[in-house]
């Protein structure tokens, strides 16, 4: 039974909308050879979205050729305005962007450990509002947040903030009060993960592993083009799994004796002073600049040593799993770039019979926050697109 005609409008303005917000602007002719619709649905459908606010004459082509010039069509960007946070123990760094997800405006904030709740989160509270005043947006449509923490898959909110800040729990609810706008909540190694997968490493993959090296180690889960959450939202809980070398086993509540002790930023560190590796400052801060610099004056020892401590957890996931791709994100895998992530491959073939490409994340830290602006990015625009079309 064919569309009704109304249906058959919504249909055609939803896929004009996606195709300029993929490919950018277009003339009426770049729609009609895209869409596969005729001449006058397309200018029906043109005229039907410049009357509803979505889209707008952008410039004109065709200077070099004979006869009018074409007008070139582009999405409203500031008909609604986003917002992107990165959480993290010390601190967060947030960006405000358009409907494109262009940014308008950027800012951090470092938070002191001594910093009580309320104060934390009215700093970062005040920081976005001023932010989003500086980037022209009035009223914010969405907000992404990412955490360290687990997210509930039921209700969004988070689990388990154990071993965090106070401030991170309350600050979601306090924005939810605060602004008019809808606040998603994120696991930071998934939104790191989205990425990376639709502008990193693994933009040509719909099933990866996706491991965060950064203070800490988790991973996330891509099966078939979907984020795999598990039945509690846990899983990529990596850093509890146990693994040879450690002194003890993790706890319930504890990861140290897990893939964590040999992985996270404080172990990384104590492998390089073994090592006698010292970065300089322009190398970075921490295990990312430790290996930064391993891998520019060639340590191999160190290298060797980090990789075999990596290919253990991921040599687990992929023998349960087999992704075919395991992704070394967050700072450190950024600074290990293909080096590291060579050695890690090599030796994951020795201990797994499934072949896998390791490759190194492209974004590093910055990945969180692209994760979190995708994510409302994609709900923002399915809201307006649905509303004015």
């Amino acid at each position: 039974m064919p569309a009704s005609p109304s249906t058959a409008r919504v249909i055609n303005d939803r896929l004009a909308l996606r195709l300029l917000q993929s490919e950018g602007p277009l003339t009426a002719a770049q729609l009609k050879a895209m869409t596969g619709l005729s001449r006058p649905t397309v200018a029906d459908l043109v005229e039907r979205l410049q009357e509803s606010g979505l889209i707008r004459i952008v410039g004109e082509a065709g200077a070099r050729r004979r006869g009018p010039n074409a007008r070139v069509y582009g999405i409203v960007a500031d008909r609604a305005h986003l917002a992107a946070l990165d959480v993290r123990t010390q601190g967060v760094s947030l960006v405000v962007a358009d409907l494109l997800g262009a940014t308008l405006a950027e800012a951090s904030l470092p938070i002191g450990t001594d910093t009580g709740t309320e104060p934390a989160v009215e700093q970062v509270a005040a920081l976005l509002e001023q932010t989003a005043r500086d980037a022209g947006a009035a009223r914010l449509h969405s907000v992404g947040v990412g955490v360290p923490g687990l997210i509930d898959p039921d209700n969004g909110e988070l689990r388990d903030s154990s071993g965090l800040p106070a401030w991170h729990r309350r600050l979601v609810a306090a924005l939810q009060e605060r602004l008019p706008a809808r606040v998603v909540l994120e696991n930071e190694t998934n939104l790191a993960a989205l990425a990376e997968q639709r502008a990193g490493a693994a933009r040509d993959r719909d099933t990866f592993v996706f491991l965060w090296l950064g203070h800490g180690v988790g991973a996330a889960l891509f099966l078939d083009g979907r984020l795999r959450r598990g039945a509690s939202g846990g899983a990529g809980e990596i850093g509890f799994l146990p693994v040879p070398g450690t002194k003890g086993l993790p706890s319930a509540s504890d990861c140290g004796g897990g893939f964590h002790s040999l992985t996270g930023s404080a172990a990384i560190c104590e492998l390089a002073q073994e090592h006698g590796l010292k970065a300089p400052e322009s190398a970075g801060p921490g295990a990312a600049g430790l290996v930064a610099e391993a891998v520019a004056s060639g340590q191999d020892a160190f290298l060797d040593v980090l990789a075999h401590r990596l290919s253990l957890g991921v040599a687990a996931v992929v023998s349960i799993l087999d992704p075919g791709c395991v992704v070394l994100g967050g700072e450190v895998g950024l600074a290990g770039g293909a080096e590291l992530a060579s050695r890690v491959q090599d030796r994951l073939a020795e201990l797994t019979p499934l072949p896998t490409q390791v490759r190194a994340g492209e974004l590093g830290g910055a990945a969180v926050l692209q994760g979190a602006l995708l994510t409302v990015r994609d709900r923002a625009q399915e809201d307006v697109f649905t509303q004015g079309a």
